[in-house]
């Protein structure tokens, strides 16, 4: 192309595109940067190539990066001991590991509230790894001597358990594969098993490993299916394994979002023009409560995070409040066509729905004071409707079976003994099941993504709500035998009808009780 521009009425100048001088590359965060960036923006107090690696965490996920891994940075910079570096496993994608190495494994986390951002470059991350292509193996890593705490968030579908009974599935295909290849095992499972095997056969000390996902019992449920699948293979393992492995329980709590290109380009701003591939964004509440064990740890206690002798009370009142309420705010917000829990919430009825359901349901199962659970249950609406976090309803909703029984269906359970109405726990069910036939629409706003959605689709096909609410309630790999089933076969059937023929904002009427109908806020 050539181009000619007037410079003055007696003269012209003509020159070709490729004449111009290339555009500056745009900076790449890295540790040569960091003493360029703004004042505004907090970064390591450490060295991040002075770490040495102490933790392997599987799952290198944006919760991972804006909990875990930032915890541990204020935890090492509060005492400045540098042994608790992170590897950091991604179990199937390598977009993020590929763009944490680019830039030194350094990111970027953006905690919005109101309006407001406080921002940090996190260094924690001494090595990325994908799991697929790993040549030296995620079990050789774990067997590493120097990893003293393996972490994981893998999801609950990651662990390849029963919901209902919490023991490995010997059916799952990835359990059976990881049987057959030791070598490169493909669940968290089996490289924690092949990994403690390598361990043992040196005469190491075990690490501690300490499950961060959404499970009731998690480090006991972690611990049966990791014994499971040890048993499979040698009885001597899995008996080693239960005498010298502590899986301590858990309960972490923010609503994290995946990056969007509106977070890269937030990151940019705030780093004064220098680009991030891998920022994430959350909200600044954080907890984390940990089950005392015995051992060497970060000193995560000076980071915002507890540690207490039985992790019960706390685990039930995220599961049955924040958790079972997301579900309630997907399914029904997206079948309302909204995009996002923030969205969903801030609409007058389904917010006074979510209310109803912390107060008057899942809250009297738990042992919270009458005015715990109020300011509680306030606190969560308020993050909830948070604008800046766009928590995604496919991301809130998926793998719903897996999530029914601990966040649903046990506190049902116990509300039906105790003679207490379950209105909105049946309607969450009904709309959970409708989303099987509803994101085949092109205007959906949730895809369904869900480890029985096979088996379960062709039961959301028919006609007849009550016999649909009734087939998906006999399956007792999802609901365990439920108390007096046709009743709530009846209820939660009658809350199907509504939704496929009246819709949302009638169902959820209906099922609001007066007091809280006008209490929205």
């Amino acid at each position: 192309m050539r181009n000619v521009f007037n410079i003055s009425p007696a003269r012209y100048i003509e020159f070709t595109a490729t004449d111009l001088p290339p555009a500056p590359p745009v900076p790449r965060l890295s540790e040569a940067v960091l003493g360029r960036l703004p004042s505004g923006v907090t970064r390591p107090g450490f060295a991040p190539r002075s770490l040495t690696k102490g933790i392997l965490h599987l799952g290198c996920g944006s919760f991972h990066r804006a909990h875990q891994a930032l915890v541990t940075q204020h935890a090492i910079d509060a005492v400045s001991d540098p042994r608790w570096g992170i590897v950091s496993v991604a179990m199937a994608r390598p977009m993020v590991v590929d763009a944490l190495r680019s830039q030194d494994n350094l990111y970027t986390t953006l905690l919005h509230d109101d309006g407001q951002a406080r921002v940090e470059v996190v260094g924690t991350i001494v090595e990325g790894v994908h799991a697929p292509s790993d040549r030296l193996g995620v079990p050789s890593r774990i067997a590493d001597p120097g990893i003293k705490i393996v972490t994981l968030t893998v999801t609950a579908s990651g662990y390849c358990v029963s919901p209902v009974t919490g023991r490995l599935d010997l059916d799952c295909d990835q359990v059976r594969h990881d049987l057959r290849h030791p070598r490169r095992p493909v669940t968290p499972i089996g490289m924690l098993v092949y990994g403690l095997a390598e361990v043992r056969r040196r005469g190491g000390t075990p690490p501690v490993v300490l499950s961060c996902d959404n499970l009731c019992a998690n480090g006991r449920t972690l611990r049966a299916a990791v014994i499971d699948f040890a048993a499979l293979r040698d009885g001597g393992l899995a008996d080693w394994i239960a005498r010298n492995v502590q899986f301590p329980n858990s309960v972490v709590d923010r609503i994290v979002q995946p990056a969007t290109p509106a977070d890269q380009a937030a990151a940019r701003n705030w780093l004064g023009g220098i680009e991030d591939q891998a920022p994430v964004s959350a909200e600044p509440f954080m907890t984390w409560t940990i089950e005392d064990f015995d051992g060497d740890r970060p000193r995560w206690d000076l980071a915002g995070a507890h540690f207490v002798n039985d992790v019960t009370d706390h685990e039930l009142a995220k599961l049955r409040l924040l958790n079972g309420t997301h579900m309630l705010l997907a399914y029904l917000g997206a079948l309302a066509g909204y995009r996002t829990v923030a969205a969903a919430a801030a609409d007058p009825t389904l917010g006074a729905l979510a209310r109803q359901f912390m107060l008057c349901e899942q809250g009297p199962t738990l042992s919270l004071p009458p005015a715990e659970l109020r300011r509680t249950v306030d606190e969560l609406m308020i993050r909830f409707r948070n604008p800046a976090i766009c928590h995604d309803m496919t991301r809130v909703g998926r793998n719903g079976s897996d999530k029914m029984m601990p966040r649903v269906v046990a506190a049902l359970r116990d509300n039906v003994a105790a003679g207490r109405p379950t209105p909105a726990a049946a309607l969450l069910i009904a709309a959970w099941i409708r989303w099987f036939t509803a994101a085949r629409a092109a205007d959906a706003v949730m895809e369904v993504i869900d480890p029985r959605a096979n088996s379960l689709t062709p039961l959301a096909d028919v006609a007849d709500s009550h016999l649909c609410a009734q087939r998906f309630l006999q399956r007792t790999d999802i609901f365990g035998t439920l108390p007096e089933p046709d009743r709530l076969q009846r209820q939660v059937g009658d809350a199907l009808a509504d939704l496929t023929h009246e819709g949302v904002d009638v169902a959820v009427r209906r099922r609001l009780t007066s007091v809280l109908e006008g209490s929205v806020r």
